[in-house]
């Protein structure tokens, strides 16, 4: 590409006032001609902040990437963009997932940027990254936050999310105390980066690389480790150079990469909310995924990754069992080989040399972990529109279940009450909680894993069927059935559950179904009436106005609608 092709010339480059004024305004920030005239422009979109501990590294990497534009001969350009922190930001950050999405679509698009390296990591940053800058439809790299480095209490290895369920449960059983609570605290968390668990962070990081638009490998580095800081400034080089040959996100971004996308979040056993981050990230690049994909792709790949919370490692002990380039090449038959990567001309040469380390941790095909994908999706009366199930990371009895229901209206009622004894709670019942779907929740908060009640821990149980039309994080475990589409606060039959109603779950015939009549359902409907909106101005209004179900992936409908979008003239 010559320099008066790039899209940044448009500013600097012609003979008007306005590239006069930005010329100056650029020497007003301290640059020489030399160092960015007739040079790629690489955005660097930064989601760090000081309350983000997933991101909190990301300073330095940024630095890094520009060090490799720089090398590569273009020009960087950091920008902040919106921090997504999923420990600390409520009611969720899916509320602004696409928030994001449009901030870095709308940053792209308005600014002098030839391309643009993307850090983020933690769960919603990835799918909002990659859904804005799909939009846009630019050069892009994605640069993952990494997970971060294992827990450690006492003689225990501990994985993030994972073993917190695990101890606050024990600490409700009365197994352990305030005492080694404390030391949990100091433990779980040792360091940046990621959950290094198999949750929603490190299942989209993997989509994202098997997407094909991260660096080799780069998904499993440990945030901490030096080649996070080699694999960040390897980016910056290989985005000047896609800038030069003009491949976009479009180019790597197809229904291909999709399908093995999806195929690599099944085979991981990865978080159930992929699910609709991918459908929605593939909205955005004009490529139609479905819940029935998941299912039908999910019945063709075993489960290889053993690791938490399906299995017993973390991830870096998949990284350097061989990361993610070692996993894809035991799935090669499942796989679109000969599509383009922004690494390489093709998957299929950028798997070539993979080699498994560590084959308890990367399994072979014929040693699953299981023989099918880590997730089902379910239909039934229950679920019109589709419910989804990690079904490897519940109790196997619990697959096939019927339990009268228990229904908490919303999640507030469910604290409040759900140790009451005088509600006579057992192992067989089934909790469902509704009114916290997208438009209830508000933003469909991680309220999917509702806690066993405190007599049944004290008698150890520990799962039980759990249904909502909310999510649940990534690192959590049970037979909590999720995503209920159509939600209850529009009116989905979740919406007319009554406490006693027989539920029946049936994962192997894909099934979930409230064992009331149509009459009854009818009479029931007919009797239901709208609850307030949540919002009566800001974002928050917007956000109820536009977002869809979870089976259409949650984006905003004015955002996921075909529509061209001219760029800016900057002349």
């Amino acid at each position: 590409m010559r320099p008066d092709e790039l899209r940044s010339h448009q500013w600097y480059g012609t003979d008007g006032l306005r590239s006069f004024s930005h010329r100056a305004r650029t020497r007003q920030l301290g640059y020489l001609p030399e160092e960015h005239m007739g040079k790629p422009v690489i955005a660097v979109l930064n989601t760090w902040s000081d309350i983000n501990p997933c991101h909190v590294h990301l300073r330095d990497r940024a630095q890094a990437v520009k060090r490799g534009v720089w090398q590569a001969g273009g020009f960087p350009l950091e920008f902040p963009v919106s921090t997504l922190s999923e420990t600390f930001q409520k009611p969720t950050p899916m509320l602004y997932r696409n928030l994001l999405a449009m901030e870095t679509e709308e940053l792209l698009r308005s600014y002098p940027v030839d391309g643009a390296v993307l850090l983020g990591g933690c769960d919603k940053t990835t799918p909002a990254l990659l859904m804005g800058a799909a939009s846009v439809d630019l050069p892009a790299l994605f640069v993952p936050a990494g997970p971060m480095l294992p827990g450690h209490w006492r003689n225990e290895v501990l994985g993030s999310g994972t073993d917190m369920w695990k101890y606050w449960d024990d600490k409700r059983a009365g197994l352990i105390g305030d005492c080694e609570l404390a030391e949990l605290e100091n433990g779980l968390a040792r360091s940046p980066g990621h959950c290094m668990t198999m949750g929603t962070a490190s299942t989209l990081t993997a989509a994202a690389e098997a997407l094909g638009v991260t660096m080799p490998g780069a998904s499993s580095i440990p945030a901490v480790d030096s080649g996070h800081d080699r694999m960040a400034a390897a980016s910056g080089m290989r985005i000047v150079e896609l800038v030069r040959q003009d491949l976009r996100l479009s180019r790597f971004l197809t229904q291909e990469a999709y399908e093995d996308a999806v195929a690599t979040v099944l085979a991981l056993g990865g978080s159930t909310n992929a699910v609709i981050h991918l459908i929605a990230m593939a909205g955005r690049s004009g490529v139609r995924l479905t819940l029935d994909d998941f299912d039908r792709i999910a019945r063709t790949v075993p489960v290889l990754a053993n690791l938490r919370p399906g299995g017993q490692y973390l991830m870096e002990d998949f990284h350097f069992a061989g990361g993610l380039p070692a996993f894809l090449a035991q799935l090669t038959d499942v796989l679109h080989l000969d599509r383009p990567t922004a690494a390489h001309d093709t998957l299929r040469e950028q798997l070539a040399g993979a080699t498994v380390h560590n084959p308890d941790v990367i399994r072979p095909r014929e040693k699953p972990l299981a023989d099918e994908g880590g997730v089902a999706v379910l239909r039934g009366n229950l679920c019109p529109d589709g419910a989804v199930i990690k079904h490897i990371a519940a109790e196997p009895h619990l697959l096939r279940h019927t339990g009268p229901a228990v229904v908490f209206d919303d999640y507030k009622e469910m604290q409040r009450t759900v140790n009451d004894e005088s509600l006579g709670i057992t192992a067989d019942h089934v909790l469902v909680l509704r009114n916290s779907g997208p438009k209830g929740g508000p933003g469909m908060p991680e309220y999917g894993m509702l806690p066993i009640p405190d007599h049944l821990l004290k008698q150890g149980v520990r799962d039980m069927v759990r249904i909502s039309d909310a999510r649940m994080s990534g690192t959590s475990y049970g037979t909590c059935v999720l995503h209920i589409a159509p939600e209850s606060y529009v009116g989905g039959p979740l919406a007319l559950v009554r406490t006693g109603d027989l539920i029946t779950l049936d994962v192997e015939a894909r099934s979930l179904h409230l064992d009331v009549s149509d009459e009854e359902l009818e009479q029931r409907g007919a009797a239901w009436t709208a609850p307030p909106a949540r919002y009566g101005r800001g974002y928050g209004a917007l956000y109820s106005e536009q977002i869809t179900q979870a089976d259409t992936g949650c984006d905003f409908a004015f955002l996921a609608r075909d529509g061209e979008v001219p760029d800016p003239y900057a002349g």
